[in-house]
């Protein structure tokens, strides 16, 4: 089979080679996720494969920096392989001896593959992915690094107990829960990305992204907040946690009502860590979106062995799983081939 990989780290390099949908998608990968490089593979002048790889500024892993590969997609294993064989030659000329994906950069980005679960429809904002590119990842020599959850509750009833529970653990903690104030959007997004930074900085592989790029993904998602299900916890005017909740806007483009929210983001600052802050603002959510209607809840894209996972299984059940996949470099290296 006739297989040509070609690198390219320039938008204009990749316009030579590939149509303009190619070519568009790769200047906003670069201008806005800045990988460090991307490669396209052709099979007789046709595009059969593309991703991106980063070895600049990523996060360490076993006391060594690794590399990332993301933008992925492939038509088909052999595509996949030649794509990803390069991919890790590449990686490891750059002395990155381990490859780890499917991530665009930065597990503040896109990342995982997604698993069938019990085949329920996507929910907003989750990763989806053909069905074979795991395993197509699987037959290049990648293995499961870390896995990851999606819970759903059966239901969401009335609990005064766990409620007032909640509210007596803020009240100790001597926290006070508002809703996201839209006339002040700017200022709430500066001061949220403030708190993900100290809360999220030692979670596994966190890589920093700068504060612009977290201020344009947060706007578009503007139009699909509920003030009253995005809870900012204040404590002496300083914000100390938040938990945004989305509602599954993905029903109503399939024809349903919309009654399922989506809690997508958990984080309490480290002054706050182990008073039950966070568990306490998942119930508060959950009051909240009943008393709006809502009669489910997906607690979103949990690692395995973070806190949020427990909090989630006092009330919700796993339907789907994910996995980020890792491998090493070295044998890549000895074939060469990169320029």
């Amino acid at each position: 089979m006739d297989e040509v990989i070609e690198i390219a780290t320039d938008a204009d390099d990749i316009r030579a080679r590939c149509d303009r949908g190619v070519e568009l998608a790769a200047r906003e990968q670069r201008v806005r996720q800045s990988p460090d490089a991307v490669l396209v593979a052709l099979r007789r002048g046709s595009l059969v494969a593309r991703c991106s790889c980063w070895w600049r500024r990523t996060p360490a892993l076993d006391g060594h920096p690794v590399g990332m590969i993301g933008h992925y997609a492939a038509a088909d294993r052999a595509a996949a392989g030649a794509v990803l064989e390069r991919a890790c030659a590449l990686l490891a000329a750059r002395q990155r001896h381990q490859a780890v994906g499917p991530i665009d950069g930065s597990t503040w980005r896109q990342y995982r593959f997604s698993g069938d679960g019990h085949r329920a429809a996507p929910f907003f904002l989750e990763p989806t992915n053909p069905r074979d590119w795991p395993d197509d990842w699987a037959a290049a020599g990648f293995s499961p690094l870390a896995t990851y959850a999606s819970a759903m509750t059966n239901g969401l009833t009335a609990d005064d107990v766990r409620t007032t529970e909640a509210a007596d653990v803020l009240r100790k903690a001597g926290v006070i829960v508002r809703p996201f104030d839209m006339s002040r959007a700017e200022a709430e997004l500066h001061a949220i990305f403030q708190l993900l930074v100290a809360s999220f900085n030692r979670n596994f592989l966190y890589a920093p992204i700068a504060e612009e790029e977290f201020l344009h993904d947060s706007r578009a998602l503007l139009p699909f907040v509920q003030p009253d299900l995005t809870l900012l916890a204040e404590r002496d005017g300083r914000l100390v946690g938040f938990l945004m909740a989305l509602p599954d806007v993905l029903q109503a483009k399939r024809g349903h009502l919309v009654d399922t929210v989506i809690v997508k983001t958990v984080a309490v600052a480290p002054t706050l860590s182990g008073c039950g802050a966070g568990g306490a603002l998942v119930a508060l959510a959950h009051e909240r979106a009943r008393h709006l209607g809502f009669r489910r809840a997906i607690h979103a894209l949990m690692h395995d062995g973070n806190v949020s996972g427990r909090i989630s299984r006092r009330s919700a059940d796993v339907f789907r799983r994910y996995v980020l996949l890792a491998r090493s470099t070295n044998a890549a290296a000895c074939r060469g081939g990169v320029r």
